[in-house]
């Protein structure tokens, strides 16, 4: 295992070994400017040359651990009420400070923000799958409390409140989530009715469209949001699917897509279920989606939310053995999308197993070129190509 700094075990329980998360490949961005407006403001986007990912220095995972962040009895009331916004808050600080090699979160951003100026919109895709603008379910779904730590980061190093878009182009944005933000002034977007404004689909711009090398399925559109941004931050959750093996930060992205449903042909989620007769390892939707100039080449972090976990998509969240019969209480930050997949898969695996298909879309990932492959033990032996840093709060 390889890490810049001192790891310390901080896994709890009969389970707990020192553990290896990998992480993260420096993405660079090539810039070019486009006219371009958004409803109520001029915008500045910005559309990027594919990433391309030098595999030397490996990329870097962080994977923040606080036993504090969460205290839920897995039982009486809602798991987000449950949350302390100020361990979040330290744990989103370290998180972004060990992956950029920084002393400060301004130092941070500036290395993960390139050529930010005021004006350039930096949008945050989060995982509202299971919601609805009244959520009263305890079915696992995006928490605000890591969205507004990103925030305060972001205000913390000179970046604009108003530059931040916050979305689910596909689903309603609740009220116990957009409710609770503190960031007032930042946009927030959702399928309509539930947040700030509605995320539109208007085809802003040509490399917007998403054709797959299968062509049975027909083309897509992604959400006008992600061709008017100049960055792209990615917040999955940690869990399970149940047809598909996950729904990490590749999926994720199937909330921002103009249109999931169709025929069975026709359907992306045909594509991504093992036990579909329409499922190749050779293939994956999820890859020519994330492929998408305006998502491979404006993502410049993926912070995964593991503060919970669920065994799959519409579960809510249980405890789990190797966290010491507790939540993770964890955040995962990586600049390599693949990479920290790639160990949210593992930690997957290990807690509740995993379709071994379930690695199929980030073998072709890598050989795409959008990020570095490897399938580790977090739990024991770690990672060869990955750089892996654990940190406990």
């Amino acid at each position: 295992m390889k890490g810049k700094t001192t790891r310390r075990q901080f896994l709890v329980g009969a389970a707990a070994t020192a553990g290896g998360l990998a992480f993260a490949a420096a993405q660079r961005m090539l810039n070019k400017a486009t006219p371009s407006s958004v409803a109520q403001e001029p915008l500045t986007p910005r559309a990027y040359l594919p990433v391309v990912l030098s595999k030397y220095p490996p990329p870097k995972a962080v994977h923040v651990h606080a036993a504090a962040a969460t205290h839920w009895d897995f039982s009486s009331g809602w798991y987000g009420d449950h949350v302390d916004q100020a361990v979040v808050n330290e744990m989103v600080e370290r998180g972004l400070m060990e992956l950029a090699g920084a002393s400060s979160v301004a130092a941070a951003w500036a290395s993960i923000l390139p050529g930010y100026l005021p004006g350039k919109k930096i949008a945050v895709k989060v995982n509202l799958n299971n919601a609805a603008c009244d959520d009263r379910d305890k079915v696992i779904d995006a928490l605000i409390h890591p969205v507004n730590a990103l925030i305060r980061t972001l205000v913390t190093a000179g970046i604009r409140e108003q530059d931040v878009w916050v979305y689910d182009a596909i689903r309603p944005m609740p009220s116990r989530f957009y409710g609770r933000r503190q960031y007032t002034r930042a946009r927030y977007f959702d399928d309509g009715g539930c947040a700030d404004q509605k995320a539109t689909f208007n085809h802003a711009d040509r490399s917007l469209r998403v054709t797959f090398s299968n062509p049975a399925l027909n083309r897509r559109w992604l959400t006008d949001l992600l061709f008017q941004a100049t960055y792209l931050i990615n917040i999955p959750l940690l869990k399970k699917h149940g047809l598909p093996p996950v729904t990490l930060g590749f999926k994720n992205h199937f909330g921002s897509l103009d249109n999931l449903g169709g025929s069975d042909d026709d359907n992306p989620h045909s594509y991504i279920t093992p036990s579909n007769s329409h499922y190749s390892p050779t293939f994956s939707p999820l890859v020519d989606i994330y492929a998408n100039p305006n998502v491979a080449g404006k993502t410049v972090l993926t912070l995964a939310d593991g503060l919970f976990g669920a065994p799959s998509v519409s579960a809510k969240p249980i405890p789990w053995q190797r966290f010491g019969d507790s939540a993770p209480n964890s955040l995962l930050f990586s600049r390599d999308p693949v990479a920290l997949d790639c160990v949210m898969c593992d930690l997957l695996r290990a807690e509740w197993g995993l379709d071994e298909a379930a690695y199929d879309y980030l073998r072709l990932a890598e050989e795409r070129g959008l990020g570095q492959f490897e399938r580790g033990d977090p739990w024991g032996g770690g990672y060869t190509r990955l750089d892996y840093v654990q940190v406990d709060l």
